[in-house]
């Protein structure tokens, strides 16, 4: 099973990376491009996508694959 997807801030840039890896595989000029790349890796690899603030608080949290839980909606 692939890792959950990361999109962080960090050195002044916005950054993905899977969840345990240390370098990102992406950097984007802004959130906003960050967050679309890491999508489209979260929704290819059929994972979670965790978005974070600048201070590093997860703002959102985004599933496409198998979601475990049993709760309608």
């Amino acid at each position: 099973m692939s890792a959950a997807i990361e999109t962080y801030w960090e050195d002044s840039e916005w950054h993905n990376r899977r969840q345990g890896e240390d370098e990102p595989f992406s950097s984007g000029r802004t959130k906003d491009e960050a967050v679309a790349t890491g999508r489209e890796e979260a929704i290819a690899d059929q994972v979670e996508h965790i978005i974070k603030n600048q201070d590093g608080r997860i703002g959102e949290r985004n599933s496409y694959g198998n979601d475990p839980r049993n709760i309608p909606g």
